[in-house]
């Protein structure tokens, strides 16, 4: 395996006591951090009708996060795709382009982002079917290419930038791996979300790839929950804070959930340690020596060199040190 690249996902998660507004503040300093750390990409998500999660509209955040930065990656990770009109998304990230060029990669997902209701409300024309999921990808090449039209003329994506963003699906449980390869963009692997993803999905997509004009080879990545702590003591702590949330989030609640004295003293059920237990699959957690070692074995297993992390810990220093201790468990450098 090469030298592994790392990259960021952020959610702008309001913590206790914070607003919604602290919280995108800690998205832009996160972003500055990562720059000078040395990481390679920058994602932002997108999220919809919870209190707990300021992350809802990517392509307007990664407005500020690229201005706020001179050259690390910034994307979508991702573009809930079926939220949105082809046609819309194409300029938004055709204007990102113009703006950013070579920076902007577009990643897309073809979940809710929340509950179907708030997505029926996003777009009232969402039918939730793999079959308009497939079209609108379908589109949005037409429409990258400069090649939609109706038999009343072309359909032009404006700007007309001389680059496209870089292209990548998301998938949790494997059925979008062949969709990656058909359009051939590169392969988001959300671990983070299945912690029973399996190195199969890298197979399938390297298997049925087809060369595009953005990737001429396959091109995977995996995204995990990572949390790395000075001690084992304090990254049981940030474990317990996110098992906490995951379990919350299962049940249906994406609110605030209390503080931090309140988590660490939570008694799960029997019930709750079944889900944390089949949920460990989605965390990697420890001291950076036993991040670092997982991470590479994780790696190693589904044969990709690029990790995005997903860092959602119980307070802002806690997790802005998880980033610094694994930037130098690799050895990181920012980007000349």
């Amino acid at each position: 395996m090469s030298k592994l690249k790392l990259g960021i996902l952020d959610q702008s998660i309001v913590t206790h006591g914070k607003t919604a507004i602290q919280a995108v503040e800690e998205t832009i300093a996160t972003v500055k951090l990562a720059e000078k750390l040395g990481y390679s990409r920058f994602w932002v998500s997108e999220h919809h009708n919870s209190s707990f999660i300021a992350g809802s509209t990517p392509e307007v955040l990664m407005v500020k996060l690229a201005d706020e930065t001179k050259r690390i990656r910034i994307g979508s990770g991702g573009i809930m795709l079926p939220n949105h009109s082809a046609l819309k998304v194409a300029e938004n990230f055709r204007m990102l382009e113009t703006l950013f060029p070579g920076r902007i990669d577009l990643g897309i997902g073809r979940a809710p982002g929340g509950d179907r209701i708030t997505a029926a409300l996003l777009n009232p024309s969402n039918d939730f079917s793999e079959e308009s999921y497939l079209q609108q990808l379908e589109y949005l090449q037409h429409f990258f290419r400069d090649t939609a039209a109706t038999k009343y003329g072309p359909i032009l994506a404006i700007p007309q930038s001389p680059t496209i963003p870089t292209q990548w699906i998301l998938s949790s449980s494997g059925g979008s791996s062949k969709i990656a390869a058909k359009f051939g963009m590169g392969l988001a692997i959300a671990r983070f979300i299945n912690g029973f993803a399996q190195p199969d999905i890298v197979e399938t997509y390297r298997k049925n790839f087809e060369a595009s004009t953005q990737f001429l080879k396959p091109h995977a990545l995996m995204s995990i929950s990572v949390l790395c702590a000075e001690t084992e003591e304090e990254a049981r702590k940030m474990r317990k804070f996110l098992d906490y949330v995951l379990v919350q989030f299962e049940q249906g609640r994406f609110d605030n959930f209390g503080d931090e004295a309140f988590i660490q003293k939570y008694q799960f059920s029997l019930a709750e340690q079944e889900r944390i237990h089949r949920n460990r699959g989605r965390v990697i957690s420890g001291t950076k020596e036993e991040v670092k070692e997982k991470l590479i074995a994780l790696t190693n297993d589904f044969d990709v060199d690029e990790v995005i992390v997903a860092t959602m810990a119980n307070n802002s220093l806690n997790r802005k040190r998880s980033f610094e201790l694994l930037a130098e468990a690799f050895e990181l450098k920012p980007l000349a």
